[in-house]
């Protein structure tokens, strides 16, 4: 079950900072609207990969996403733009990781 969440949690990374990304290119970066309206389209698709999350909570969904979201985002920054982060950025992001576990996968009372 976690193997499938964290799974879930990439693919919805992928798509949400992928569409921002593109969205950016499109607009800030002078690629055009095609950019921009597939940009849109992977935002919609994060959204609905958020759904099969095997916890029925959306708050605690999207908070722990939001862990996951800054260490992709970092990541994504190094792959797509070459941005190489220092060692608070690292630290940041392994923190917001460690939130999100927390967040997901502590384990609670049923």
């Amino acid at each position: 079950m976690v193997a499938r969440s964290l799974a879930l949690f990439a693919v919805a990374a992928v798509l949400e900072i992928g569409g921002a990304w593109m969205v950016w290119q499109g607009l800030r970066e002078h690629r055009g609207w095609l950019w921009v309206g597939i940009g849109f389209l992977a935002l919609g698709a994060y959204g609905v990969v958020a759904t099969f999350q095997p916890d029925a909570h959306f708050g605690r969904i999207l908070a722990a996403y939001g862990g996951v979201f800054v260490a992709g985002s970092i990541l994504w920054g190094m792959v797509a733009d070459g941005y190489r982060p220092d060692r608070w950025d690292v630290a940041g992001a392994a923190i917001c990781l460690a939130g999100m576990a927390v967040i997901m996968y502590a384990p609670r009372e049923a």
